[in-house]
């Protein structure tokens, strides 16, 4: 399929609405937490499809099986409390928590069922291919030795075996811990002894065994250790026993006035290790005392407890996607250097100012904004940097940067964001290492998460000081950025220099910035600009002229946009949107959106940009066109609640390469999509009989960008059927 071909078929023919009122009232929005379901499963469809390479398929298992377990600490933990306390107020789709809670249960069930008819269906494939996960009972003498010896080196000393009785009280499990639980009888005398035996989880799940030449063999650490019982319990032997696991609520709760907010964090995260258990699986196999036990202990009540006939922690798996199997992953991938930058010997600061630059990652590499900050650092003419900071790697070469841009001598700002979930620990030290390289580090707001990506370097040229601006979609994480798809937008524009300022001195001094010349920022202004937006589309259709809109997100659920577009679809605007993840809109639906159609896109990078394209009285694509990036989902906690960016792109050849290019090819994808219909269901028709898939990431692989340097050439609307599978 060409994008000619996309922008001629017609919208599909709507549906009545349906008999809950699709048209009206709580019918017009589809849940978030059964959306964000549907979004799992469309992960798990990945670990089925054959064009998937196996060991891929089995990462697409392993992700899928960590999205729920974040899925239930998170929304499935907030719900649980909502309902315990009482506060049945239904959702915009008219739910209240206790039923969204009894359909997400039945839900994930069988989505964990499947998890498990998937993970049976792959060994089979990995054992085919010489990669075999095996049991206790299929080892060979000498496998048996080696196993012993890796036991009494490596996992003996770290293992604490309890018992539990009256003297020994049950033991507190972290949230993911993973524990055997046992039914113990003396040899002599018939004595019977529970206990419970932690599995550390800085001991890999799977053991690596000694294997010939192009084989690979695998015990599950679970089965090690119960082979060596009786190491632990001398005359003992087993009379039952079960494998569980449990998540708890990780939900922060901190102090508005607390004087010193990283202290406070601290605190806070070893509240939330102890949070209430919200899910414990435990195997089908039970013994009943010991699952009465368990239950009664953590405590959790029946419809939280969910038996697993297979492997608990599905998750794990990610440490079978091994890299000696190459011909079982994804073929290698280098991306892009610009060849703009190449063509300035690697200046990053001589290449934007040529002209203003887009890299859309992972396709161009993210070692470009990386080199952003450290060519600042090591300039003797950057005389300011200021950067913000909601997740970044472990070992980040960003931060590196940012302390030797201080060292350096450069006045030098960071925005740590000290709520970005699950990150909170890691951006503490991270703050920490910054302050003593003499960076000046401030926290933001407390009622706000700073979500918004932003660099600024200030740099001496001539009499006058020139700010080069960073505006991204994504995080400062160069280990994420090989595998999400996101823009980094670069330029020395004045307007948006002058707004960079504003906001920066917004997020240090609480001075909340007053006449921006170009950027939107929530909870301010994004939101009202995306509303207005939709708007001057809306009258220019009424007025007879083209009207459409193209949008890129993660998620779409906040109710006055997802309004505004059902009422500006009604007045004759043309929308197409790719939403990855959440969406609560119901497209296609007769006299509320059948202007609308939505689709999904999962494959081998996770999209993760924000994009917004408004027609303006042409034809899309069209250099006519108004475009916009964003760090804002179309979420409430995005609009109202964060401090996010929505940037124009104003520069022509940025404004193709996003609308014709990046967006186009979105849109025309068949090999990856996935079609949202009016009942909430998810089609993947793929291409017609007689065409082949078209894949948006082979085609981004395979294909120069237009910010190479910085003309067009790259393929444009009626060349966009290259890169096909």
């Amino acid at each position: 399929m060409t994008v000619t071909d996309f922008l001629s078929a017609p919208f599909p023919d709507p549906v009545p609405p349906q008999e809950d009122g699709a048209a009206s009232g709580s019918g017009r929005f589809f849940n978030r937490e059964l959306s964000w379901l549907a979004f799992n499963w469309r992960v798990l469809e990945e670990a089925e499809n054959v064009k998937v390479p196996l060991l891929e398929r089995l990462r697409f298992l392993s992700i899928s099986a960590t999205n729920l377990d974040e899925f239930y600490t998170v929304r499935v933990a907030g719900l649980r409390e909502l309902a315990l306390s009482g506060k049945n107020t239904p959702a915009a789709d008219g739910l209240t928590p206790s039923q969204q809670l009894d359909r997400i249960d039945a839900n994930a069930r069988e989505l964990m069922d499947r998890q498990q008819a998937v993970y049976a269906r792959l060994k089979e494939l990995m054992a085919a291919e010489d990669i075999h996960i095996l049991d206790s009972g299929a080892l060979t003498d000498e496998d048996r030795a080696r196993v012993e010896e890796i036991f009494l080196d490596s996992v003996f000393p770290v293992l604490s075996p309890l018992a539990v009785d009256p003297a020994h009280p049950f033991p507190f499990i972290p949230s993911t811990g993973y524990s055997l639980a046992l039914h113990l009888k003396r040899q002599e005398d018939g004595r019977i002894l529970r206990a419970l035996l932690p599995i550390p989880q800085q001991i890999d799940r799977f053991i690596r065994l000694d294997a010939p030449e192009g084989q690979h063999r695998f015990i599950p650490l679970e089965d090690l250790l119960l082979m060596h019982i009786g190491t632990l319990y001398p005359r003992y032997r087993v009379g039952g026993y079960c494998t569980f696991r449990v998540l708890r609520d990780s939900d922060l709760e901190v102090e508005d006035e607390a004087e010193d907010l990283v202290r406070e964090f601290e605190v806070a995260l070893k509240r939330r290790r102890r949070g209430e258990v919200v899910r414990l699986n435990i195997s089908a196999n039970a013994p009943a005392d010991l699952k009465r036990i368990i239950m009664q202990e953590l405590p959790v009540e029946e419809g939280e407890t969910m038996e697993t006939d297979g492997l608990i922690g599905i998750g794990h798996l990610s440490e079978l996607v091994i890299k000696d199997r190459p011909d079982l992953l994804w073929p290698s991938y280098t991306p892009r250097v610009p060849e703009r930058v190449q063509d300035h010997d690697g200046d990053m600061f001589a290449a934007i100012r040529q002209k203003d630059m887009l890299l859309h990652h992972p396709y161009e590499t993210f070692d470009m904004v990386v080199r952003f900050l450290k060519q600042a650092a090591s300039d003797p003419d950057v005389v300011a940097v200021k950067q913000t900071l909601y997740r970044t790697s472990h070992d980040s070469p960003i931060v590196d940067a940012l302390c030797e841009a201080a060292d350096a001598g450069k006045q030098v700002t960071a925005l740590v964001e000290l709520k970005a979930r699950f990150d909170e620990a890691a951006n503490i030290r991270q703050s920490r290492k910054l302050e003593r390289a003499g960076v000046h580090v401030v926290y933001g707001f407390m009622n706000l998460k700073t979500h918004a990506k932003l660099s600024a370097v200030v740099r001496r040229e001539g009499d006058r000081t020139i700010t080069y601006s960073h505006f991204g979609t994504g995080n400062y994480h160069h280990i994420t950025a090989r595998i999400y798809t996101d823009l980094s937008f670069f330029t020395t524009d004045g307007a948006l220099g002058r707004d960079m300022t504003r906001l920066f001195n917004f997020l240090s001094g609480y001075a909340q910035p007053e006449d921006l010349e170009n950027l939107a920022v929530s909870p301010m202004t994004l939101k009202q600009r995306l509303l207005d937006g939709f708007e001057t589309e809306a009258l220019n259709a009424e007025a007879g002229k083209p009207a459409a809109i193209w949008a890129k997100m993660n998620s779409l659920i906040e109710p006055d946009v997802i309004e505004k577009l059902y009422e500006v679809g009604q007045r004759g605007v043309k929308i197409s949107l790719v939403v990855r993840g959440i969406c609560g809109l119901r497209p296609g639906v007769e006299g509320l959106s059948e202007n609308i159609r939505i689709k999904s896109i999962v494959g081998r990078f996770l999209e993760h940009s924000r994009i917004v394209c408004f027609a303006n009285g042409r034809e899309l694509p069209s250099k006519h066109a108004r475009v916009y990036i964003s760090s804002a989902d179309w979420m409430g906690r995005n609009l109202n609640r964060r401090v996010e960016t929505l940037v124009e792109c104003r520069n022509p050849t940025v404004k193709a390469q996003i609308v014709r290019q990046i967006m186009a090819a979105n849109l025309a994808d068949t090999a990856q999509s996935w079609i949202l219909r009016p009942d909430g269901s998810f089609d993947r028709p793929g291409p017609e009989a007689d065409e082949r898939p078209f894949s948006c990431h082979r085609f981004f692989m395979e294909n120069p960008s237009l910010s190479g340097r910085g003309s067009a050439g790259a393929s444009d609307v009626p060349a966009l059927t290259h890169g096909a599978d």
